[in-house]
């Protein structure tokens, strides 16, 4: 039985044909146990499909079903979700606690025992010992993890996050990211998350589903989504990739004049798109096989150098790993084609 179930979702806003779509016939399952994100640019429709999974907006046509039930025209207490919020959403004239009980004691539950699950979830989520303390005297990690262990203590069906680490700095965001996994899958949690952040989706994420336009781009694993992109679209906005034109000579290669990379088998002779990320480039000694280049800008970041390289081909970026010899400014040199991070798509 799957946790999620969207059957030709549709979501207008207003009753006349004009009116616009925000989310035009998705489908897509999110199985019992995993983590599913949507991803995609502002305005791509993803918010608004959590809200249609959380009850808060209703949808214009289709069905959405949660472990097995329709509760398509259910609303938000009758279909045992629970949200995590971008803003935590945390009450500041109550301890820590008192905001993890407050939903467990709105549904009935005796002070006590709700007492007593809040404190469990405050463990759970690594807060032992703060249950009296106040939101103000937390730091923008731990307020995420009371809204988490609010969020726990309702034992909902599905799990639903917002945009939840967009406003912790980069250091803050990486931890916690690697903590709602693992209590995902420690838990064995059925969760939809969305973000527009990339690398956020490919480290905590069973399946993506990219959105563009209202419409489902493309969903799979994470190397699926990264490795093989089916467009344009998916392949420009999962990572940093700069896109080439190129030709597809129909023989399981593509030219990218002066280089030649592999496409997916069966791939029709024509024009394509050539996707590739700063990492796939290798830089090799000026006069070898390869595009030649010449070093225009360089950034030390401490594990990596960045690097812009003028050629035929226009600027192209490259992130290298050799931060102990870096090369100056002005340096010829050839780039070749690692055969990771570059990917083959019919043009648009």
């Amino acid at each position: 039985m799957n946790g999620i179930e969207f059957r030709n979702v549709s979501k207008r806003y207003g009753t006349s044909a004009s009116s616009p779509t925000v989310v035009d016939r998705i489908s897509f399952t999110v199985p019992r146990g995993t983590l599913t994100t949507i991803l995609g640019p502002s305005g791509c429709g993803k918010t608004t499909t959590l809200r249609m999974i959380a009850g808060l907006e209703t949808p214009s046509a289709g069905e959405i079903w949660i472990d097995g039930r329709d509760v398509t025209r259910l609303g938000p207490a009758q279909r045992n979700v629970s949200l995590v919020f971008q803003s935590y959403a945390l009450f500041p004239h109550m301890t820590v606690i008192d905001n993890v009980a407050y939903g467990l004691r709105m549904s009935g539950m005796p002070a006590r025992e709700a007492t007593a699950k809040a404190a469990a979830m405050i463990d759970t989520v690594g807060l032992h010992g703060l249950n009296t303390r106040m939101p103000s005297e937390l730091s923008g990690g731990q307020q995420q993890r009371v809204a988490l262990a609010r969020a726990l203590a309702l034992e909902p069906a599905v799990l639903l996050f917002d945009e939840p680490l967009s406003n912790l700095d980069a250091r803050l965001r990486r931890a916690m990211r690697e903590e709602i996994r693992a209590l995902q899958q420690r838990l064995k949690l059925t969760v939809a998350y969305v973000t527009h952040d990339q690398s956020e989706a490919l480290a905590v994420s069973d399946q993506i589903i990219v959105m563009n336009q209202g419409v489902i781009a493309q969903r799979g694993t994470p190397a699926q989504l990264y490795e093989s992109p089916c467009s344009e679209f998916v392949a420009g906005f999962m990572g940093e990739a700069m896109l080439f034109d190129g030709t597809c000579t129909g023989d399981g290669h593509a030219s990218l004049p002066p280089l030649r990379v592999r496409t997916a088998d069966g791939m029709a002779a024509g024009p394509v798109k050539i996707a590739v990320r700063p990492e796939a480039w290798r830089i090799r000694p000026a006069g070898t096989e390869g595009l030649a280049a010449r070093l225009t800008k360089r950034t030390y970041l401490g594990n990596v150098m960045e690097y812009t390289l003028s050629t035929a081909l226009g600027e192209i970026f490259v992130v290298s790993p050799e931060v102990s010899q870096p090369l100056s400014v002005g340096a010829p040199v050839s780039l070749e084609l690692a055969p990771h991070g570059v990917s083959v798509v019919a043009a648009a």
